[in-house]
């Protein structure tokens, strides 16, 4: 039986917008039964139009079952509206189940269209798989939760991914903790993934470094672009390229900043505090910080 989302949803689906008027009747229930504002109404009521409020009704009330709040159910809608067109009992009760069982729950699955993906044909295999390279349900969890969406994510290309990291030299350890850090490297094209090994070994920084896996996670959620533009905004400050390199190494996330965010901080510490940011790219957890939090007194600026 084809599982594929529109084989299950028949005429309910399409792959692209059904039209560029509005729905006003599937509108109409996207607002007051799903919680939707008008304006994402207006914006799912295109992918999707609900003919039986019946069926739709029964998969909200099993979504509540398993768990879902009104804002869970608000926030699949815009990700996923063609939910509400599956049949509640053999399409999404099944998933549900499955999630169930690998505890993972209606925070996480609201926010992707996973349930719009095939049971037997790719979930099951999918996480079969994943499972056998992260090794634990907790590990499938905690990757899962990082990356719930799946998307990029195809079966046929998942175990060419594997083999294409141990081709670098990243062994099956090392391999199990970048997945479970971002799952989306699976999905990834080869040349970007030789593109993160190349830049993380011109910053020096070899395969064997306990940084290495943390740092390639970090650039793979990244264009290079972005990358690149943040180096360049830490050095617009005064800081040099092998300082940023080394922050970098010691806290990849600090490129994971938003370039508001990291401007903020090196305003804030050099022209309130007046602290030479050197010090501060030094001790780059420092940046990690929310602003309006106080910084602990144990950090020290002499």
């Amino acid at each position: 039986m084809d599982h594929t989302p529109h084989a299950l949803l028949g005429h309910y689906y399409s792959p692209t917008p059904l039209a560029r008027s509005t729905n006003l009747d599937t509108t109409s229930y996207l607002v007051a039964s799903g919680g939707l504002s008008p304006a994402a109404a207006v914006v799912a009521s295109r992918w999707v139009r609900v003919f039986s409020t019946a069926r739709a009704d029964a998969v909200l009330a099993l979504l509540r079952h398993h768990g879902f709040s009104s804002a869970h159910i608000a926030q699949l809608l815009r990700n996923a509206p063609v939910v509400l067109v599956a049949n509640p009992d053999k399409i999404i009760r099944p998933k549900l189940r499955f999630f169930d069982s690998l505890g993972i729950g209606a925070s996480v699955l609201a926010q992707s269209n996973v349930l719009t993906r095939s049971l037997d044909k790719f979930l099951v295999p999918c996480f079969e798989f994943l499972r056998g390279i992260v090794g634990t349900d907790a590990n499938l969890r905690t990757a899962f939760s990082n990356k719930p969406s799946l998307r990029g994510l195809v079966q046929k290309k998942l175990r060419p991914a594997v083999e294409n990291l141990r081709r670098h030299g990243l062994l099956d350890e090392a391999i199990s903790k970048l997945i479970v850090l971002n799952m989306g490297i699976l999905g990834m094209a080869p040349n970007r993934i030789a593109g993160i090994f190349e830049e993380l070994e011109a910053l020096g920084l070899p395969i064997t470094d306990p940084c290495f896996v943390g740092c390639f996670a970090q650039m793979s959620g990244l264009k290079r672009e972005t990358i690149r533009r943040r180096v360049a905004l830490y050095q617009s400050f005064g800081l040099s390229q092998c300082q940023v390199a080394r922050a970098f190494m010691a806290l990849p996330r600090i490129l994971g900043l938003s370039d508001g965010n990291i401007q903020r901080k090196l305003h804030f510490f050099r022209d309130e505090l007046k602290i030479a940011l050197p010090q501060v790219i030094a001790q780059p957890k420092i940046l990690a910080f929310k602003m309006e939090k106080k910084y602990p007194p144990e950090m020290c600026w002499s």
